[in-house]
């Protein structure tokens, strides 16, 4: 499976209506903050938006939700395999991207026969407060020969500058969330990004 080189991660739909129609075609919605309806209307919202960008999304940790929305594919971070149900998933016909950070993690996503596998943070990264270290480029390239065919995304601390690195050491897609947030012209840098991984 080929997916597309380049996948932002969003906290809310309406980043989607600013970038979708700058063609992005791969994006996560990562929502933290909400629950209940507020979040199930959510994530259909970003469904919908996405189907009529021919974008694909990916819904992070909420599967049941995932799963009511008729989605198609469902982010996991190690945490949340405890919790899923990874069988409803599969039966619903949802694709699953899972989070690694060594070889023990590596090893358990591999046993859920993910459809992409995501290590990070390849570099510091300020979104959140991790335990784990940048892993580093040769880390990316360790992990591409371990996992063969399934695509490998690299995140954390990842730019345009340095997206080309990340794909040199095996990386198939690259994943970007505050290089673009934070950025004072999102939509300018999102063309450049584009630019980079088309």
């Amino acid at each position: 499976m080929t997916l597309p080189r380049f996948y932002p991660i969003f906290d809310h739909t309406d980043w989607l209506r600013r970038l979708l129609p700058l063609g992005v075609r791969l994006v996560q919605l990562r929502i933290k903050d909400l629950t209940g309806d507020a979040l199930v209307e959510q994530i259909a919202q970003g469904q919908s938006l996405c189907r009529a960008h021919g974008a694909i999304l990916v819904v992070n940790d909420h599967w049941q939700a995932a799963i009511d929305a008729g989605g198609d594919w469902v982010h996991l971070g190690q945490e949340d395999l405890d919790t899923a149900d990874i069988a409803a998933l599969r039966r619903a016909g949802i694709k699953l991207g899972l989070s690694t950070h060594d070889h023990a993690e590596l090893d358990r996503a591999l046993s859920y026969a993910p459809d992409y596998v995501a290590l990070g943070p390849v570099y510091p990264t300020i979104l959140k407060k991790m335990k784990w270290h940048e892993q580093g480029l040769d880390k990316l390239t360790e992990w591409k020969r371990l996992i063969g065919d399934i695509p490998l995304v690299a995140i954390g601390g990842m730019s345009v500058e340095r997206a080309q690195g990340a794909f040199s050491a095996g990386a198939d897609v690259v994943s970007a969330v505050t290089n673009i947030t934070l950025h004072s012209d999102p939509e300018a840098r999102v063309r450049q990004w584009l630019d980079v991984t088309g």
